[in-house]
């Protein structure tokens, strides 16, 4: 029997997580049963272009986190999950957390995120980081790569927060104590 090296499969199992991942997030619990969230895996020229879109708006907006980050992830990630959310309200009567007195008028603010969106978001994403840690896979959240992702439509142009999660299967997390 042959035998497999490291190196070989290390990239093929962070997609086999990354596809767990997505399938965790879609499974969490959403708001009233409405899903509005939509998911993708990026690897090898769509993770090079998030990075340099993820850079060059940190170029533009003079934000060094952006820089960072998008250096970081070139560097270090084999793979990206992205998740992110519609904002779309649930048509409840009573409610307010967005700071409406209902759904009916925050439906004329539609930029405002509704609070129930964001936290099925937050729900999502923290089920998708838990399989990662559960198969002892190196991840983080970022939302400056998620914001990347919105600049690129990745998603589509209707989705407005989205979290992007490197993936990387080394001896040391390099995701954090970066410079």
């Amino acid at each position: 029997m042959a035998h497999i090296k490291e190196n070989n499969l290390r990239k093929e199992t962070l997609i086999d997580v990354a596809k767990k991942m997505v399938i965790a997030a879609r499974t969490a619990p959403k708001a009233r049963g409405m899903d509005n969230l939509a998911m993708a895996i990026l690897t090898d020229g769509e993770l090079q272009q998030l990075c340099k879109i993820t850079k060059d708006i940190g170029d533009r907006d003079h934000n060094d986190i952006f820089i960072r980050d998008a250096i970081n992830v070139l560097n270090s990630a084999d793979v990206v999950v992205l998740i992110g959310t519609r904002i779309k309200v649930l048509g409840l009567k009573l409610c307010g957390l967005c700071g409406y007195p209902d759904c009916a008028t925050k439906g004329k603010h539609p930029e405002v995120p509704c609070v129930f969106n964001t936290s099925d978001l937050g729900i999502a994403v923290g089920s998708a980081v838990a399989l990662a840690a559960d198969h002892r896979v190196d991840s983080r959240v970022m939302y400056s790569i998620g914001m990347a992702a919105r600049e690129f439509e990745i998603l589509g142009e209707e989705y407005k927060v989205i979290y992007g999660i490197p993936l990387s299967a080394t001896s040391k997390n390099p995701f954090f104590d970066r410079k």
